[in-house]
């Protein structure tokens, strides 16, 4: 059985005994029911992650006692997702899948198509899809936390492309009325060296073709994802998904 990971933020060092409490104490305790002696991973979300047995369990806490430390390096090439702001809960269903698949950075795009707009909620929005990605990073067990930034418009979002090859990101929106497709041999060869590919995902009513142009002068590559079309919601998770498997991430 694989033990459960918990977000711990203290000190964590071989032979040492850590309190989980607060929270994720409450967590392990009442509603994971943790017994004494079972196996528990605990991690800072920024790659550290111990292993150990409860020593002690309390109504709103438990005592671990360290017997690993390790530091694991983040995934290489990174994944990140570039997610425009949708109605209902689409755009949290995609930052949920996607961070279980492994991406290590979501952005928000407020595209010009959105139907919904975080005009003086930003702030809220944020934490909240930093709290559903922080849940979906405990639940696929990884020690690299995702991270999600600040809401960018199509006009910042441009920069940020024209600015990639400095970092050896790439860029690829997902546009249905692209000649090229994701798994072909263009996008193959722009993806080969990338150090961290961005999947660009558009709001409900597809990205407009001016944000689609500029993309791609600054720098962009637009592929489609075959003859059908995708939700918001499932786009960017069909395209990290293929894209763990070509690149080996599932090896």
């Amino acid at each position: 059985m694989v033990e459960p990971l918990f977000r711990f933020d203290g000190p964590m060092a071989v032979g040492t005994t850590v309190v989980l409490a607060g929270t994720e104490g409450h967590h392990a305790a009442a509603v994971r029911r943790m017994r004494v002696g079972e196996a528990i991973a605990l991690t800072d979300g920024k790659g550290t992650r111990a292993r150990g047995q409860v020593s002690e369990v309390e109504a709103k806490q438990v005592s671990i006692k360290v017997a690993t430390v390790e530091i694991e390096s983040p995934a290489h090439p990174r994944f990140s997702l570039v997610q425009a702001v949708a109605k209902g809960d689409r755009d949290e269903m995609a930052v949920q899948a996607t961070t279980e698949l492994g991406v290590s950075k979501i952005t928000p795009w407020q595209a010009s198509r959105s139907i919904s707009r975080w005009d003086g909620k930003e702030a809220k929005n944020i934490a909240r899809w930093q709290a559903i990605a922080d849940e979906a990073s405990k639940q696929s067990l990884r020690s690299n936390f995702a991270q999600v930034g600040e809401i960018v418009s199509t006009q910042a979002l441009v920069k940020l492309v024209s600015l990639a090859a400095e970092t050896k990101t790439v860029y690829v929106v997902l546009d249905p009325t692209a000649t090229e497709s994701l798994v072909g041999e263009s996008a193959a060869k722009a993806l080969a060296e990338a150090a961290e590919i961005a999947v660009v995902v558009g709001p409900e009513g597809g990205i407009e073709t001016s944000e689609l142009q500029s993309l791609q002068d600054a720098g962009a590559i637009r592929v489609h994802l075959g003859a059908g079309i995708l939700r918001t919601s499932t786009a960017g998770v069909a395209a990290v998904a293929y894209l763990s498997g070509a690149l080996g991430k599932w090896q």
